[in-house]
């Protein structure tokens, strides 16, 4: 069976970044999500420590990460319940979507469904397993045929939207009444820019897992999480999946099958990058004052922010085509991604990433507050 891919997005602002690379100031490319501080020490010291990993590693990850990452749901995300024996690591969390249809045995006939706006790998991972991708606006769009698998993505990636409590619940009820499975790609929990939120006292965004949403009941339910953002560890691959442990147990016995393993040295960096909260409380603060920074000129040369209320992205249109922004901002030697990335939906938008340097960050606001 052929596969039937779209190409690969980024691929085709090739035009847009050499225009951009023209500027005598050099680049600001604000198109990608990747992180440009350094890995926290406690993290790098971590991996030292582990450097002596002779064997093979465990696929389910070894029972003190497994524990650590059921006590990081507990005390950071409201999620009291989850079972170590329900969390596994993986190598990134976009594996993990692209595979996970995959895993589950979907196939031809099985619908894979996404938000309508969404990170693109949901799609290619219904397309890797055969199956019908289908992204949706809202869950009154399915009749009697409902997905096999249902994707949420809260806080969002372009729109950073956080979902509330009310409607994640609703979508768990739902979910369980038709025997859907949710999966909620959550990784941007933690950068989440409403106030007061992640201080002492006050949760980050809700989780699929939260006690509020699913009453501790996690059947059906998985939540996927990334630490490349929160502790800039992109590098290592550092990632993991909890809820329904039989589930959980499932992928586990496929992916031993496949060779699918978190090197042994990356499995205790994650241990104790889940058990350490200062680092991440530190690189918020570091992205706060980016975004500090570059809302207010975008919002000054005329750009309006919809959503964006956590994650690493602001989401801006000027009420026209993406392509058209992306263009002019080229023009300044900006570069970032057009909105149709994304899908349909976002053809008015473009995503703007915090993740640049400090210098390149007012390389970009003063280019856009001198027009």
């Amino acid at each position: 069976m052929a596969l039937h891919l779209p190409d690969f997005p980024w691929d085709s602002l090739a035009a847009a970044k050499a225009k951009a690379q023209e500027h005598p100031d050099g680049i600001v490319d604000l198109s990608v999500g990747t992180p440009v501080d350094p890995t926290p020490r406690v993290l790098q010291e971590a991996l030292a420590e582990a450097a002596d990993a002779h064997g093979y590693p465990q696929v389910w990850g070894t029972p003190p990460l497994r524990e650590a990452i059921a006590g990081w749901y507990a005390r950071r995300r409201n999620a009291t319940g989850v079972n170590p024996d329900g969390v596994l690591p993986t190598i990134g969390s976009k594996e993990l979507v692209a595979w996970l249809p995959t895993l589950l045995g979907l196939g031809p006939g099985d619908v894979v469904a996404f938000p309508e706006v969404a990170y693109p790998t949901y799609d290619v991972g219904a397309r890797l397993a055969g199956a019908t991708p289908r992204p949706m606006r809202n869950l009154t769009e399915f009749g009697p045929e409902v997905p096999k698998l249902l994707w949420l993505n809260s806080p969002g990636n372009p729109t950073g939207q956080v979902l509330p409590v009310e409607h994640l619940a609703k979508v768990v009820s739902w979910a369980r009444e038709r025997g859907v499975i949710v999966a909620s790609d959550e990784c941007y929990a933690e950068l989440d820019w409403r106030e007061g939120a992640g201080s002492p006292g006050n949760l980050t965004a809700p989780s699929i897992l939260d006690d509020r949403v699913c009453g501790g009941d996690h059947s059906g339910l998985l939540s996927v999480y990334s630490l490349s953002k929160q502790s800039n560890l992109a590098g290592y691959r550092a990632s993991f999946v909890a809820g329904d442990p039989a589930i959980v147990g499932r992928l586990v016995e496929v992916r031993k099958h496949a060779g699918m393993i978190v090197p042994r040295p990356v499995q205790r960096v994650l241990e104790v990058a889940v058990g350490d909260d200062e680092h991440v409380a530190a690189q918020k603060k570091v992205y706060a004052a980016r975004r500090a920074m570059l809302r207010p000129a975008l919002e000054k040369a005329g750009w309006r922010i919809d959503h964006s209320d956590a994650g690493l992205y602001l989401w801006a249109t000027q009420g026209r085509p993406c392509r058209e922004s992306v263009a002019d901002l080229a023009e300044l030697g900006i570069i970032v991604a057009p909105g149709d990335f994304y899908g349909r939906a976002g053809e008015a938008h473009v995503r703007i990433a915090l993740t640049a340097t400090d210098e390149r960050i007012q390389a970009a606001v003063t280019r856009l507050t001198t027009l």
